[in-house]
């Protein structure tokens, strides 16, 4: 039977590994004083366009339009790209559900592809026979440290006259061939969620180099108010800003945006090399590809061997004071989407195996190498263990 806690030492003496801790360490304490003592707290203060000017500058785009949290910039890409009732837009299964969410909330319908079990990005191979004449947008998501391959994708939006959607939440800081993630699509997104590379607590942005599209985003952001009749609407929109004290902590994250991408990095391989023999039981993440090294978002762990039961090991290390959080489950094995008729039928046999089989350990930034070492010493124990 697997032991779940060390046998020197009982449950209230266990190390506690949180699966992320954000880490503050900048200027946000400065910031945010300097929010509280001027009076400007709400999303009028002048961080915010400190903050989206900044970050658009750090991913090579002209517009930052900051918004209250990254399932809401998805929601604001498919408004800007006028995105509704008839329209396909294609998005891999694998992925958190605000992607396939924000195109059912538009009225439109998402097309699935598989992923691919080596990056766990989406297939981009599987994209164009998926596209119909009902086809407005390819959502690319780069899933949790590497790049989906980019500039095929860019090549069949081109062909097709599509839109090109980019989710780079979890790609903060992250490059694919040389440019950053985040400057390829018609519109993309980020989320500053707190276990982002950058965190404001909550909050997303919406990049764009069009300055129609910013100037329509800026408005869908804010209840589609007119400047010469403010209350006086032609669309609906949403109240989806950001307050001056999220934009004041994500400009402090922002300035140190470099020393937290070496840190998770490093992070990473530290993992990789303690845990690399067990590599006949667990796949580890893939470090590079052609085109990006990984950036560690997560350090993603896909269970290979039958006789470990993925559910009964997250158990253990809970019981050892170790987080980790279940891989996202895909979009066509959602319940919500069953009951709305959505995806009958339709398998994706990658995308289901690493589902199943994936997990993440503790990988914040605040993260110490003591932790990690109780990380993977205590995982190689269990996995042992089972084998």
């Amino acid at each position: 039977m697997l032991q779940t806690v060390q046998h020197s030492k009982n449950v209230s003496q266990v190390m506690q590994v949180p699966v992320n801790e954000p880490w503050l360490r900048g200027n946000e304490e400065k910031y945010v004083l300097e929010c509280i003592r001027s009076g400007w707290i709400s999303s009028e203060g002048s961080f915010v366009k400190k903050f989206e000017e900044s970050f658009a500058q750090s991913v090579d785009r002209a517009y930052g339009i900051a918004v209250s949290n990254g399932s809401v910039a998805l929601d604001v890409a498919m408004q800007v790209l006028q995105i509704g009732e008839g329209d396909e837009v294609i998005l891999p299964t694998f992925t958190i559900i605000s992607c396939a969410a924000a195109v059912v909330r538009a009225g439109a319908k998402p097309i699935l592809i598989d992923c691919d079990t080596i990056t766990w990005n989406m297939q981009v191979a599987q994209i164009e026979a998926k596209i119909t004449p009902r086809t407005k947008a390819i959502m690319i998501v780069h899933i949790y440290g590497l790049p989906v391959d980019v500039v095929p994708v860019l090549v069949l939006a081109k062909k097709y006259n599509l839109f090109v959607i980019e989710d780079a939440a979890e790609m903060i800081g992250q490059d694919y061939k040389g440019k950053p993630c985040g400057s390829f699509g018609d519109v993309s997104t980020f989320s500053f969620y707190a276990n982002k590379h950058i965190t404001t607590g909550e909050g997303g942005m919406v990049v764009v180099n069009d300055a129609a599209l910013a100037e329509r985003a800026r408005a869908a952001r804010n209840l589609f108010f007119q400047p010469a009749r403010r209350y006086v609407h032609e669309e609906l929109g949403n109240n989806f800003r950001l307050t001056n004290v999220q934009a004041a902590i994500g400009l402090a994250q922002l300035e140190r945006l470099p020393e937290s991408i070496a840190k998770k990095r490093q992070i990473g391989k530290r993992y990789s090399l303690a845990l690399a023999d067990l590599q006949e039981y667990l796949q580890l993440p893939f470090p590079q590809t052609d085109f990006a090294e990984n950036i560690y978002w997560v350090y993603g762990i896909v269970v290979k061997n039958p006789k470990i039961k993925v559910s009964e090991l997250l158990i253990a290390l809970a019981m050892n004071g170790i987080g980790t959080r279940a891989f996202f489950w895909p979009m066509h094995l959602q319940p919500v989407f069953a009951k709305k008729g959505l995806f009958i039928g339709e398998s994706y046999p990658e995308a289901e195996f690493v589902a199943q089989q994936g997990f993440y350990i503790p990988s914040g930034l605040a993260l110490t190498e003591e932790q990690m070492d109780y990380v993977t010493s205590t995982l190689r124990r269990l996995v042992y263990e089972y084998v």
